[in-house]
C-alpha cells in the first residue's frame, strides 16, 4: 500500500443528480416520477479517487449538503484506508449523540464505500478480495423499481421477459388492495410454476391484510413477504410472523448494526436486507453479516439506484459466509445504472452474477453525466 501520507483524505463531495421518468412504474409507494442519487467522491492527497453511494432519503439535496458541510469537516485530514476509525469519528461526533439520525446514516455510507473503493485501488485488488472472498456466482432476482401495479396479463408478460433474460427469482409488489395483489401473484404462479417469487408491500399494509393474504402467499409458495409494515412497527411484526408460513423480510430502512442487533434478537424478521448505502456502508454490512451468520440467517441487500451500490452488495454476498440473492433492478428507466456507471448485473446462463474483477468496486462514473443532470426538487413519487 501507499505510504499512510499520500492517503490522506484531501476532499469529499456528495453529488445529488435526478433525471425524470417517463412511464413510471406504480407502486405502493406512488407513481415514479423521477429517479434521484447521491454520489459520493472522495479524493486523497496523492489523488486517489474513490466513488461511492449514499441512498438519497427522497430528499439528496439534503443528504448531500450533510456530507458537503459537517461530514467533510470531521474526516478531512484522516488516513482513507482506516475505514473503521472514520466511520467510528462520525458515529461519535455526529450520529449518536445530537445528530441527524438516519441522515447521518445515509451519509456516511456513501463515504464508507468510497473509502473501500480507495483501500482496493490502493493496493490493486477487488473489493471481494480485499473482504477475503472469492469470485464466486451470486444468484440474483429482478426487483428494483419495477414489476407494479399493472394488468395481471401484463404483469405475466413482464416477467416472461425477465426469465427470458435468465432471472430465476422475481419480486412483485403488494400494497394496492390484497385481492388485486393477490390475482397478480396467482396469475404470475399459474405462468410460471417454478419461478422464485418474493413479493414486497412497501410498508403499505395492515395486520388483518396479512392474515387475508398468507394463505395463499403459501399456496403459491412465495420466498418472502418484504416490509409488510414500517420498520418501527414491531408489534405488527411480531403479530405477522405468528401466523406462519411465508418469511417476514425487513432491512432496507433499518440502520447501523445496533437496530439489526434488535431486529434479530426480536426474531420476527427471518429475512435480513441492509441497504449498503444506507446502513452504513460496508464496514457495517460486514459486521450486520457477522451477527446474522451467528444466527442462521443469510443476508439478502437492498440494492439502490447506482451501479456502485449494486456492486458494493455483489461484492459483499461473494465474500460472507451467510449470502443470499442480490436484488437487481430491472426497471426500464434507469439511467443511473446504464448511463451514469458501468454495469456490474449481467447474469450467467444459470440467473447468477459475478463481482468485478478491477481494484476497488471495479465501477467508473462519468463525471459529465453527474453535470449534466442536476438534482430534481420535490417527490419522486406522486
Amino acid at each position: 500500500m501507499s505510504g499512510e501520507s499520500s492517503l490522506k483524505i484531501a476532499r469529499i463531495e456528495g453529488i445529488a443528480t435526478s433525471f425524470p421518468v417517463k412511464q413510471g412504474v406504480t407502486l405502493g409507494i406512488g407513481r415514479a416520477v423521477k429517479r434521484d442519487a447521491l454520489i459520493v467522491k472522495v479524493t486523497t492527497e496523492s489523488g486517489l479517487v474513490g466513488w461511492g453511494e449514499s441512498h438519497h432519503g427522497r430528499c439528496p439535496g439534503a443528504i448531500a449538503q450533510l456530507i458537503n458541510t459537517t461530514l467533510r469537516q470531521l474526516v478531512v485530514g484522516f488516513d482513507a484506508s482506516d475505514v473503521v476509525g472514520v466511520w467510528s469519528r462520525i458515529y461519535q461526533r455526529q450520529l449518536a449523540s445530537h445528530g441527524m439520525g438516519t441522515a447521518c446514516a445515509l451519509a456516511m455510507s456513501g463515504i464508507d464505500q468510497a473509502l473501500w473503493d480507495i483501500r482496493g485501488k490502493a493496493v490493486g485488488w477487488p473489493l471481494w478480495r480485499l473482504l477475503g472472498g472469492s469470485r464466486r456466482p451470486v444468484k440474483a432476482y429482478a426487483g428494483g423499481i419495477s414489476l407494479g401495479f399493472q394488468p395481471p396479463a401484463e404483469l405475466v408478460d413482464e416477467v416472461a421477459a425477465l426469465t427470458a433474460q435468465g432471472y430465476r427469482a422475481v419480486k412483485l409488489r403488494f400494497g394496492d388492495t390484497v385481492a388485486r395483489d393477490l390475482e397478480r401473484l396467482a396469475a404470475v404462479r399459474a405462468a410460471h410454476p417454478t419461478l422464485g417469487i418474493m413479493v414486497d408491500a412497501n410498508t403499505g399494509y395492515r395486520p388483518d391484510d396479512v392474515r387475508r393474504a398468507m394463505p395463499a402467499l403459501r399456496e403459491f409458495d412465495a420466498l418472502w413477504l418484504e416490509e409488510p409494515f414500517p420498520p418501527q412497527d414491531e408489534r405488527s411484526y411480531r403479530d405477522a410472523a405468528a401466523l406462519g408460513g411465508v418469511p417476514l423480510a425487513a432491512g432496507e430502512n433499518h440502520f447501523t448494526r445496533y437496530e439489526f442487533n434488535r431486529l434479530i434478537a426480536q426474531g420476527a424478521v427471518r429475512v435480513l436486507q441492509p441497504d449498503l448505502s444506507k446502513t452504513g456502508g460496508i464496514t457495517e454490512g460486514l459486521r450486520i453479516a457477522a451477527m446474522a451468520s451467528a444466527e442462521k440467517l443469510d443476508m439478502h441487500p437492498h440494492t439502490s439506484a447506482s451501479g456502485l451500490n449494486m456492486a458494493a452488495s455483489i461484492h459483499l454476498l461473494a465474500a460472507i459466509d451467510n449470502p443470499g440473492y442480490f436484488e437487481a433492478d430491472v426497471a426500464r428507466e434507469n439511467l443511473f445504472r446504464d448511463a451514469l456507471t458501468t454495469r456490474c448485473d449481467q447474469l450467467d446462463a444459470n440467473g447468477c452474477v459475478l463481482p468485478p474483477d478491477a481494484p476497488g468496486l471495479g465501477i467508473e462514473v462519468d463525471e459529465a453525466f453527474l453535470a449534466a443532470h442536476p438534482v430534481i426538487e420535490g417527490p419522486a413519487y406522486v
